[in-house]
């Protein structure tokens, strides 16, 4: 085959998708966890996360199927297990599906955004005459 000719790979197509994982959406969020035998909730890093599903940074070791609870911002707290864990990191299996969107959602009304991030209410300009 000419390597012109060539269709680019846009990855596997819609068939293939339907046996895998869902969709997981990278970022860095902060999280209040909470063991289930720990009284103590903790902050966390969550670096990924799915309807699923979710991966955040631990310190400590933690024994794959304990329950485990997360305060997710724009959702609210969610229960689930810990299917894996690794030095750092853990995954974590929820006990019912979320919208990953909604943590990506602003929070708030806007009232403490900085004056420098909000859009002019006026155009500042001024007139070139002399």
């Amino acid at each position: 085959m000419d390597a012109m000719r060539r269709e680019p790979d846009t990855g596997p197509n819609e068939t293939e998708q339907q046996g895998s994982r869902p969709r997981r959406d990278s970022l860095l969020l902060m999280a209040t966890m909470t063991l289930a035998d720990d009284a103590h909730p903790r902050e966390v890093r969550v670096r990924n996360i799915s309807e699923g599903g979710l991966m955040a940074e631990l310190a400590t070791s933690v024994e794959i199927g304990t329950a485990i609870s997360f305060d997710l911002r724009g959702i609210g707290p969610v229960s689930g297990r810990v299917a894996w864990c690794t030095q750092g990191r853990v995954g974590v299996s929820f006990d019912r599906p979320i919208d990953p969107k909604l943590v990506r959602k602003p929070v708030g009304g806007g009232t403490t955004t900085p004056e420098y991030a909000k859009a002019p209410a006026t155009p500042h300009t001024r007139s070139f005459h002399r």
